[in-house]
């Protein structure tokens, strides 16, 4: 058995939270696309879509910062230097489509020539980016990013895609604590027993 491997609990929260939060948002936002136009409800879901939007964005640059000042543990030694570069490399692009995606959101939102206010969770006013409010041809800008934002979610789906199939393979085929170095402790027994059962 490799010698475990395991990340803090603020760095196991911030995973858990932000990789929940952004299943909730993909399956949100097409759930969104369905409403008709007309319904109530679309104004309610949009503004939810926002809050959670704004405080994945929140989140992730919380985690970045405390990535930079919190070393992570190191990948196993069986690994080959390929996978050690794949594995860093899905990381870095994750990072990356954490805070792209909702800021690229929050810029469709701020050029919408709707103007519609944001209030986080209804209560917290949050502002438009500066400058876009502004523009001319705010229904193109907006229309691109929303395009943008779009495409982006469904690559963050994709990634998640090879994310949980890394994880389960180290788990399962490579028998390795990469998985649970990242789980919360109360799952590492049923997880540990659910290997041995294979």
């Amino acid at each position: 058995m490799i010698e475990l491997r395991t990340y803090n609990s603020v760095a196991k929260f911030l995973h858990w939270t932000i990789g929940l939060g952004i299943l909730f948002m993909i399956a949100l936002g097409w759930y969104m696309g369905t409403i008709p136009r007309g319904d109530p409800m679309k104004f309610t879901y949009f503004q939810l879509h926002k809050s959670v939007g704004i405080t994945i964005l929140l989140l992730a640059l919380f985690r970045l910062a405390w990535r930079f000042t919190h070393a992570a543990p190191a990948l196993p030694d069986h690994m080959a230097g390929w996978e050690k570069l794949l594995a860093r490399l899905v990381v870095y692009v994750f990072y990356v489509l954490m805070i792209a995606v909702p800021f690229i959101g929050w810029a469709t939102v701020s050029s919408s020539p709707r103007n519609i206010p944001t209030l986080l969770y209804g209560i917290v006013p949050w502002p438009h980016l500066p400058i876009l409010p502004d523009l001319e041809n705010k229904k193109e800008v907006s229309e691109l990013f929303g395009q943008i934002h779009g495409y982006l979610a469904y690559s963050i789906l994709g990634f998640l895609v090879l994310h949980i199939g890394g994880a389960l393979k180290h788990h399962f085929i490579e028998k390795d604590d990469v998985l649970t170095g990242m789980t919360p402790s109360f799952l590492n027994n049923f997880l540990n027993r659910l290997r041995r059962q294979k």
